[in-house]
């Protein structure tokens, strides 16, 4: 995925908006929040190989088998340059966006320095064409072209990210929308019926029935039996 350079600083211009800028979801909300892109590569990994090649094909050119004039003399200020510029300028920028890979705002600066080297690192190769060995010059080409390639994959992961970063906020203002919109509806919905109360039933109350008493056979009324003495 090829993304510009513009592109990037104007995602990351306005990514705290996105961010910042959206209402939290409500306590009640259950819908899952969208995954956080992958974990960014560290810049270091991607261009020490190719820095640490370019320093030792500067360090072992031979300046004075070039061919003597004005080209010789620029090459030579700019190899100095370039060697300078790997031990005091690059190291702190390098750090910066190591700490923080996949903060773009650290990545940016370094990419931008990586651009200015890569121009002088081509005039560089471009002078050594006209006045250097042959086999000098095959050393510069191969440098640069390593050089190259590990500055366009780091490009690229950066456009990755900013990718996977404006998409995980498209996702997570969706969620939003779509918890805030089902919240609205709950809260505009009309309460439920009330369910009927029945009173329960009053117990029945049982009737006595008076006992039997069964007639004597003679049709007398029954006699009470005598009572009995008391024992002394």
């Amino acid at each position: 995925m090829q993304i510009s350079r513009g592109t990037l600083i104007s995602f990351m211009a306005f990514a705290p908006v996105f961010v910042y800028g959206q209402p939290g979801p409500p306590a009640t909300a259950a819908a899952p929040v969208p995954a956080a892109p992958a974990a960014a590569v560290a810049p270091s990994s991607v261009l020490q190989p190719a820095l640490s090649n370019m320093e030792s094909t500067l360090n072992s050119i031979k300046m004075d088998k070039w061919k003597k004039g004005t080209i010789r003399e620029e090459s030579s200020d700019n190899v100095n340059a370039i060697l300078k510029d790997l031990k005091t300028n690059l190291p702190p920028l390098m750090s910066d966006a190591d700490s923080a890979p996949g903060a773009l705002s650290k990545s940016i600066p370094l990419m931008k320095h990586l651009d200015a080297l890569y121009d002088v690192l081509l005039r560089v190769e471009e002078g050594a064409r006209v006045s250097a060995p042959g086999d000098q010059v095959d050393q510069l080409e191969a440098a640069l072209k390593q050089f190259g390639i590990a500055r366009i994959q780091l490009f690229d992961s950066m456009a990755d990210r900013a990718a996977g970063q404006e998409k995980h906020l498209t996702d997570l203002q969706a969620t939003i929308k779509a918890q805030q919109t089902a919240e609205a509806e709950r809260k505009a919905a009309p309460p439920p019926a009330p369910v009927p109360c029945t009173p329960p039933k009053p117990a029945a109350r049982k009737k006595r029935v008076a006992p039997k008493t069964t007639p004597p056979a003679n049709g007398q009324p029954a006699q009470n039996p005598p009572a009995q003495p008391k024992p002394q």
